[in-house]
């Protein structure tokens, strides 16, 4: 947990780094990515985050979502995260940015400027066990109406940009 990572402001210009525990300790704006991977069916692979992350545990949420680290450049960060939670490998693209504010029960704070990437790929993942307790892939439409029904399963970050990425998609 000891993870550098870049504060920013809203124009997304890095102004110094943190840990990460401090940072969501404190709700201090920082960089942050979310990745959508789709199968050549147009379905989103979601994760069901482990039960133990710091933070929104047992949620479903995007392919993969995380940080870069202090010194390394997003895209890179979005590769080395795609393999370390899913264990895939695939190209991306990015797509658009946006920033949230959500406070969490345990006491943490994700404000992030999030950039958001797109790739398509077929392949089996690999979870992480760590990272990932579970996986499936869902038509957009499907997500859209079960986010609707039971907002409390799925983590606030995709429940906020959904609706871009299917315009997007």
């Amino acid at each position: 947990m000891n993870e550098m990572l870049i504060l920013v402001d809203n124009a997304d210009n890095a102004l110094g780094f943190s840990d990460k525990m401090s940072v969501h300790r404190e709700g201090i704006l920082h960089r942050a990515f979310s990745v959508f991977i789709f199968n050549s069916k147009g379905e989103l692979l979601l994760q069901k985050r482990a039960e133990d992350k710091y933070h929104s545990g047992g949620l479903w949420t995007n392919t993969v979502c995380s940080h870069p680290r202090k010194d390394e450049d997003t895209s890179a960060a979005v590769k080395r995260r795609l393999y370390e939670e899913m264990g895939l490998m695939c190209t991306t693209k990015f797509q658009f940015s946006f920033i949230y504010k959500e406070a969490f029960e345990n006491g943490l704070t994700e404000h992030e400027l999030d950039h958001v990437y797109f790739g398509i790929s077929d392949a089996i993942p690999i979870p992480n066990p760590e990272e990932v307790c579970a996986w499936r892939y869902v038509n957009l439409k499907e997500l859209s109406k079960d986010i609707h029904k039971n907002p409390h399963q799925y983590s606030a970050w995709l429940r906020i940009c959904l609706p871009r990425v299917k315009k997007l998609f």
